[in-house]
């Protein structure tokens, strides 16, 4: 079958990619050359797709259900297979293919089109909770995870570079909270780096488990910072969003022993960034909700 990226990802990549950039090119015969390595029988392409990879919905050679999923490498498919490997299955999608060396991940089929981000708001954040708890453990010995400092290094540089003035108190404010979030010593968890009530979808062999991390090394609070601005869009609708917002963050940092003042610290950290880098790249509506609820923070 032909293996055409959906338009969703097409749109993403084009955010990012940088010139001389033909991953989606080769994207079609890649995916050949992954299906027919492990003898799979490929059923669809998932529409409408993540904005980070070709999604697959495909069968082992025994008929067991699987999906092979391709990222292009400045998505460190690498690191998100050492992730999963690790997990084993522990809170995560179960990777089905460790030792495979072509960049492609064949994983268990879970239920796509059922994330936690179905269920009522509370039980959503409940279920998620409980889900990311179960992935922050010890990384394994001599891991090669980029590490929260390294990661928020990078977002730090950039930020700098792209902030205009009327965005510049926030980012000022969101840069001193990394200065300080970062001073002394830290927990050192392998964190899912990228968690959201949309990055847990419904499995059969238990209820949830978490999919599609970018790893990172550091503190729990870095990874429950993302959780904190689920479903922005409703915070902001709400009267009451800002009472709202501190109320999650507390209910968040009790529930899975943060320090609130860090889980605080790093919510405005990762809301500025995720802003600013949305205005950059021209989702002004994405870049308003989010610099909006950085405020309340």
């Amino acid at each position: 079958m032909a293996f055409e990226p959906p338009q969703r990802l097409v749109t993403a990549l084009g955010e990012t990619t940088q010139d001389g950039d033909d991953w989606l090119q080769k994207l079609p015969a890649a995916a050949e050359q992954a299906v027919a390595l492990r003898e799979l029988t490929v059923e669809r392409v998932h529409m409408p797709g993540g904005r980070s990879g070709l999604v697959v919905m495909v069968r082992l050679p025994d008929g067991t259900p699987a999906v092979l999923k391709l990222v292009p490498p400045r998505s460190r498919p690498e690191s998100e297979r050492a992730a999963l490997a690790h997990w084993d299955g522990f809170g995560a999608v179960r990777l089905l293919d460790p030792s495979a060396a072509d960049g492609a991940l064949l994983l268990e089929r879970l239920h796509r089109d059922v994330s936690v981000r179905s269920l009522p708001e509370a039980k959503a954040l409940l279920e998620a909770a409980g889900t990311l708890r179960r992935l922050w453990v010890q990384p394994p010995p001599g891991h090669r995870f980029e590490t929260v400092a390294e990661r928020t290094g990078r977002q730090a540089d950039a930020m700098r570079a792209s902030a205009d003035a009327e965005v510049t108190p926030l980012v000022d404010a969101a840069l001193a909270a990394r200065d300080e979030l970062l001073t002394g010593d830290a927990e050192v968890r392998l964190l899912h780096g990228t968690f959201r009530q949309s990055k847990v979808l419904q499995g059969d062999r238990v209820p949830w488990l978490a999919v599609g991390p970018d790893p990172v090394v550091g503190e729990c609070a870095f990874d429950l910072a993302r959780l904190v601005r689920d479903r922005v869009e409703d915070l902001i609708a709400s009267p009451s969003g800002a009472a709202i917002t501190r109320r999650r963050v507390k209910k968040l940092a009790e529930s899975l022993d943060v320090d609130q003042e860090r889980l605080r610290g790093w919510t405005l950290f990762r809301a500025v960034e995720s802003g600013v880098r949305a205005r950059r790249v021209g989702r002004e509506q994405d870049a308003e909700l989010l610099l909006e609820f950085a405020g309340w923070l």
